[in-house]
């Protein structure tokens, strides 16, 4: 039965790949508030310049930050956490739809900043 249900969400949910470049755009632009989902260990190896982190692990709808009038666009390492972040807050009734393909690997590929 589970396994139905996460088809159906499928069905009336979706997520929008963006690209490295049009996120960081966005974020400059003030468009785009970044949510990374990945753990502290790799945030602290390795982050996106002005990301909030919530991680996955403990994802939780209510922990995500007012994004005062920005769009939230999910991130993660290679795009799947983000994903799945952005599902679940559809499932929570948040109109949450956008993710960064590729994630950090995809962030880096197209040269953008990251911070240690």
């Amino acid at each position: 039965m589970s396994g139905r249900q996460e088809v159906l969400v499928a069905e009336h949910h979706r997520v929008t790949d963006l690209a490295p470049e049009d996120v960081a755009e966005g974020i400059k632009d003030g468009r785009y508030l970044l949510v990374d989902v990945r753990e502290p260990n790799e945030v602290e190896a390795e982050a996106y310049p002005d990301a909030v982190v919530v991680p996955l692990s403990g994802f939780d709808s209510a922990d995500l930050p007012d994004p005062q009038g920005k769009q939230i666009v999910f991130a993660c390492r290679s795009g799947k956490r983000s994903v799945t972040a952005s599902l679940a807050a559809q499932v929570d009734g948040l109109p949450y739809d956008k993710h960064l393909a590729g994630g950090m690997l995809g962030w880096k590929a197209a040269g953008l900043p990251t911070k240690a």
